[in-house]
């Protein structure tokens, strides 16, 4: 492992030649850095824009099992969606990602059919489970629940006609953006060079010229092979790429306009067979509403906007199962992502195409990976390297991010025995002790000024964004802001968190932002 190396924006001192040149620093382009420098190649990794930028900034926060993808049939994702929740709930990432209740409550838009069904479809999910080795302690089997049962776990629920519940188990991300993070923290320290701000204006097989966004200057590197991972923006790099982006959109609600409601609830869309909306609440006191699949056409935008037609239907599902449905009002925030989905023949609806992913050689000899998504990153990105060793493109040691754990994991018995400020545990795990101490001797403070959040509805603190600018990359207040936290979900979230994220830029300097 090579010590001292940091993610950095800007292009100086970048090498001249590498193995592997890998293209967009979401989770997959993430994930690839790391597949490729763990089996001892030398990479470099670049995103134009920043880490988790694109669409692994805007999920729904879940590791899911592939209950979805059983109810359509398609086994081997679903399978594959499962094996990979496991991994990183035990293995890769169990500070990061923990067990989230899920709720469906029998309502009259449960009528008994559709909610053996239901019944049935979430002890397949338990199934799958078993068959990915995965233990109940580590995620519990479903249960039925009385109706006084239900309400115990959501009393925000309408009690008129509920009959119960059906609970269930999956997976719960800390963040999105902070697994990104994460992994490219561990690709980086494991010797990658990982870059932000850096943007590919021409690639082939054998090599890339990058464009600085810092200084505006253009550098050649010569790879073995070139990786497009740049998700919904693919056919930018690989004009052979065909791809049906969907907009997911989901809200961002006070806790308070749910209250009590300590799991997240599942509620029927209407007119559909195994499709849910979702009330996800979140660690730091919100709460997300989704999650709606809608095919987008024209130019992908940068950032995806709601739209209020997805707005409103999202509140009108939701709010037929709780007593006082939230509105519009309570609508603090929205966000909208693009799946990268591959153009299948014959099917309409963007619902129905299949997450599985691709990898594609263009005529350039480009290798480019789509499809897919954050639970199955790993095993993106395994299938990447293993296609390049097959094709003789390079010459690689076997995958070892199985068993590789990310920086800061830990069993949860032994993150509870750290000792250090809860927030921070959550979000670097054994690596909470670094962050504090790092802002500690980068600032010169106190620990109660480090770690005193910026309000009560926003928890941020000195500590994580002075880290962030040392330690990950960051290089303005929208870096802070939007991927290393999740503050600018909430634009007045952001107003107050502002002129924390300025100061953390003061007190960190450039120095930190450098090799």
């Amino acid at each position: 492992m090579t010590a001292g190396r940091r993610i950095t924006p800007g292009l100086a001192g970048v090498p001249a030649a590498v193995d592997v040149v890998v293209v967009g620093l979401g989770i997959t382009g993430a994930g690839v850095a790391l597949d490729a420098v763990t089996r001892g190649l030398t990479v470099l990794a670049v995103d134009a824009h920043d880490l988790a930028f694109g669409t692994s900034r805007w999920s729904s926060k879940l590791v899911h099992g592939g209950l979805r993808y059983l109810a359509q049939g398609q086994l081997a994702i679903a399978h594959e969606s499962a094996v990979e929740r496991g991994i990183l709930m035990g293995v890769t990432a169990p500070h990061l990602v923990h067990a989230l209740p899920m709720l469906t409550p029998l309502t009259d838009a449960v009528p008994p059919a559709k909610a053996a069904l239901t019944w049935g479809g979430l002890h397949a999910g338990d199934l799958l489970r078993r068959t990915a080795h995965t233990t109940a302690r580590t995620l519990p089997r479903p249960r039925r629940l009385n109706a006084t049962e239900t309400l115990n776990l959501a009393p925000a629920l309408r009690p008129d006609g509920l009959r119960g519940g059906l609970l269930a188990w999956d997976g719960q991300l800390e963040d999105d953006a902070r697994l990104v993070t994460t992994v490219a923290r561990t690709a980086s320290a494991h010797g990658a060079h990982v870059r932000t701000r850096a943007r590919v204006t021409s690639a082939t097989g054998t090599g890339v010229r990058l464009r600085d966004g810092l200084t505006g200057l253009s550098h050649d590197v010569r790879s073995r092979a070139v990786v497009n991972a740049t998700g919904v923006w693919a056919g930018d790099l690989d004009d052979q790429v065909r791809l049906r982006p969907s907009r997911g959109t989901h809200l961002v609600l006070r806790a308070s306009a749910l209250p009590h409601t300590r799991v997240a609830v599942m509620v029927p869309i209407p007119g559909t067979a195994a499709r849910f909306a979702m009330v996800l609440p979140q660690p730091d006191g919100t709460v997300y509403v989704g999650l709606t699949d809608e095919p987008v056409t024209g130019p992908v935008p940068d950032v995806p906007v709601p739209s209020e037609a997805e707005v409103a239907f999202l509140l009108d599902v939701v709010g037929a199962a709780f007593a006082v449905p939230p509105t519009r009002d309570d609508v603090v925030g929205a966000f909208a992502g693009l799946r990268p989905l591959l153009e299948v023949a014959g099917t309409d609806a963007t619902a129905d195409l299949s997450r599985r992913h691709a990898i594609l050689e263009s005529p350039t000899g480009v290798t480019t990976v789509v499809g897919g998504k954050l639970t199955t990153y790993r095993r993106m990105a395994e299938d990447v390297l293993d296609a390049l060793v097959a094709r003789g493109v390079v010459d690689a040691g076997p995958c070892v991010t199985a068993t590789l754990p990310l920086a800061g994991a830990a069993p949860a018995a032994d993150l509870r025995a750290l000792g250090a400020p809860p927030r921070l545990v959550r979000r670097f795990g054994t690596d909470a002790g670094l962050a504090l101490s790092t802002a500690r001797s980068v600032t010169g403070l106190t620990d109660d000024e480090l770690l005193a959040p910026v309000s009560d509805d926003v928890p941020v603190t000195l500590a994580e964004l002075v880290f962030a600018v040392t330690h990950e990359g960051a290089h303005d207040v929208d870096d802070l802001l939007d991927r290393r936290t999740r503050v600018g979900l909430v634009a007045a979230d952001r107003a107050a968190a502002e002129p924390l994220a300025r100061r953390a830029l003061a007190l960190a300097g450039d120095a930190f932002r450098t090799l």
